[in-house]
């Protein structure tokens, strides 16, 4: 059974250039009969309280979906973004999820602006590294260098740094400058003593780049600490694999929170250190 809650669409505003105001845009997807719409987190739920009852009730069940499909399928969470934006896009979470299910639908124009919204409304620049990779994915890398080097993201910190120094070393290669993508990945999270979550993914980068300028014996220092930073965050080949219990059929599936499957950069600051 799914959510056949029969809605009218809202009158189109030519000047509303959100693609889920177009003309063309499909029916809304189904919703799964076990989302309430109860299971968004505290602050969603708080910017959701300015919507009518009905809006409210609908734009949370396609949050809580966009939030279910995102790993599994971009595209479906995608258009259960834009169907919460039908109806909510004045609020900044549902911007916010709009935009990053398109970067992971790859639909890298229609997240920058959304992203660009949702840091507008909000304040917040902790997407700065998705709105730069969204410019490289378009083909601007010198504007992702430019985005990079804004004062708001000279304060980053933790994760949301890495990410962009990753994204920004990449915009240099992209535009031959192999010395200054070396220079872009020297944050301080580059800790060759400690792991977070990102740590892999910037160790192997580093690596690549030290390796395109002829620095092998350095690469390979690093490309080491790739599997040693795996092993203590127990992630990539040191993943303990998910184990199913086919025998209990009657369970429940368990519902995601939108907090819990939308990046933040918090749950991604606490790092292991070996010696």
């Amino acid at each position: 059974m799914h959510d056949n809650t029969s809605f009218e669409r809202p009158s189109r505003n030519p000047r509303d250039l959100r693609r889920s105001n177009r003309d063309e845009r499909d029916r809304s997807p189904e919703i799964d009969d076990d989302i309430t719409g109860k299971e968004l987190d505290r602050e969603a739920a708080r910017q959701l309280g300015t919507l009518t009852d009905v809006n409210r009730k609908w734009v949370a069940k396609h949050l809580i979906m966009a939030g279910r499909l995102l790993q599994i399928d971009p595209q479906l969470a995608f258009e259960h973004a834009l169907a919460a934006s039908r109806r909510g896009g004045r609020l900044a979470v549902v911007r916010e999820a709009v935009g990053l299910t398109a970067y992971a639908a790859g639909d890298y124009a229609e997240a920058l602006r959304e992203l660009r919204t949702y840091r507008r409304i909000s304040g917040d620049n902790t997407h700065l590294a998705v709105m730069a990779d969204c410019l490289r994915g378009i083909g601007k890398p010198d504007k992702a260098v430019e985005l990079a080097q804004e004062p708001e993201a000279q304060k980053l910190a933790g994760s949301s740094r890495a990410e962009l120094a990753m994204v920004l070393s990449g915009a240099y290669l992209d535009q031959g400058e192999t010395q200054a993508a070396l220079a872009a990945l020297e944050v301080p999270e580059l800790d060759i003593n400690r792991a977070y979550p990102f740590s892999p993914r910037l160790f192997a980068a580093y690596a690549e780049v030290l390796h395109s300028l002829g620095r092998t014996e350095e690469a390979d220092k690093w490309r080491t600490r790739v599997s040693v930073a795996e092993r203590a965050l127990g992630t990539g080949a040191f993943e303990d694999p998910e184990i199913l219990d086919f025998d209990d059929e009657d369970e429940e599936p368990s519902t995601p929170r939108l907090k819990d499957v939308l990046p933040q950069s918090s749950h991604s600051d606490k790092g292991r250190v070996w010696h």
